[in-house]
């Protein structure tokens, strides 16, 4: 890449910035979707939370001038559609969801659909790599698992995005490495919308930071764990770049495993999974004094050296490539007996 198409690069994130910010200004201070405080909730003052859309529109924005300035040309004209059209489908049924309020049966249903429709046009992972076996095609049990896959990052992105900055946090910083990552192996397409999603982001987040003066909402959180599930399969099969798929379950590493434990702490207690709830390990760490920025930069700071293993692991042999995970995974369950210990003794989750 040359001097001048890397300062082109950024200055069109950086007008997708400035866009996202703005229009998160207007949405902030002229769009009455409020976020009011319960007993679940980390904030105390009602607070907007209709962030998500400044995100969605800038992303859109960006996809739009990728197709206009024809850098979408690097990835297939009906791939690039369905791309931008399960991105568009989710997005609407996200905002919906904030405007109108859906139980989590109907979320998953609207989920699921879209992930169907994605998968119908063609986006579905077909093989992975395992260790001592190498590279394994897996037919038609690559159907269920991109479903999986995508329904499951959808929702562990909306589950983490209860405090100030986390889950905008962790999208710039996931977008930053996975444009890292692409550009390194010859990526046009997939590098490029890795720069609109964390642009986009980076917009909403000047705003977000604690003290949060706004939300994202599901609107936000459901778009960006779709939008980055569903780029992962584009990326591995229909890119240059062939990135491996277990790029992206890194980089969201700290997120799947929040995400599972909490699931499976939950069921073991006899709680219902479905229900809202404040036991999350990210939460439980707020509750018991660490400040929202405090628990922020700790997952934006394991996010990034997620993001430097993934860099390390897409140079290494496929066979080796799922020891990346090995060291959060250490550090990880480290962190989960502390805060749950804690947690118990204080009496905050059973």
């Amino acid at each position: 890449m040359t001097l001048l198409a890397f300062l082109t690069h950024m200055s069109f994130g950086a007008v997708l910035c400035v866009l996202s910010a703005a229009l998160t200004w207007v949405l902030m201070k002229r769009v009455r979707i409020i976020d009011t405080p319960n007993d679940r909730s980390s904030h105390s003052v009602p607070t907007p939370r209709s962030g998500g859309i400044a995100i969605v529109v800038a992303f859109f924005a960006g996809l739009a001038g990728l197709w206009v300035l024809r850098a979408s040309a690097a990835l297939e004209a009906d791939y690039f559609q369905a791309f931008a059209a399960s991105s568009l489908l989710i997005a609407a049924a996200s905002i919906f969801d904030d405007l109108r309020g859906m139980g989590f049966k109907a979320k998953l249903i609207l989920q699921t659909v879209c992930a169907v429709a994605v998968m119908a046009l063609g986006v579905v992972v077909t093989s992975v790599h395992l260790p001592g076996v190498g590279a394994v095609e897996l037919g038609w049990l690559g159907y269920p698992l991109t479903l999986i896959w995508i329904v499951g990052l959808t929702n562990a992105f909306n589950f983490m995005d209860g405090i100030d900055g986390i889950a905008g946090g962790t999208a710039v910083v996931a977008a930053l490495f996975f444009a890292m990552v692409t550009f390194s192996l010859g990526s046009s397409f997939a590098y490029l919308v890795s720069i609109v999603i964390g642009w986009s982001a980076l917009g909403f987040l000047m705003w977000n930071w604690q003290p949060a003066k706004i939300f994202m909402g599901d609107s936000g959180s459901q778009f960006l764990g779709f939008v980055f599930a569903v780029l992962a399969v584009v990326a591995g099969r229909f890119d240059a770049s062939q990135v491996p798929f277990l790029v992206m379950p890194l980089l969201f590493f700290h997120y799947i495993w929040d995400t599972g434990y909490t699931f499976w702490r939950r069921w073991r207690a006899g709680e219902r999974v479905t229900e809202a709830h404040r036991g999350h390990l990210y939460q439980l760490m707020n509750r018991l004094g660490a400040s929202h920025a405090r628990v922020t930069t700790l997952y934006l700071f394991l996010g990034a050296f997620q993001g430097v293993a993934a860099l390390w692991m897409v140079q290494a042999p496929g066979h080796v490539r799922v020891l990346a995970f090995l060291p959060f995974a250490f550090f990880l369950a480290i962190l989960t007996g502390v805060v749950t210990r804690r947690a118990r003794r204080l009496g905050l989750i059973a």
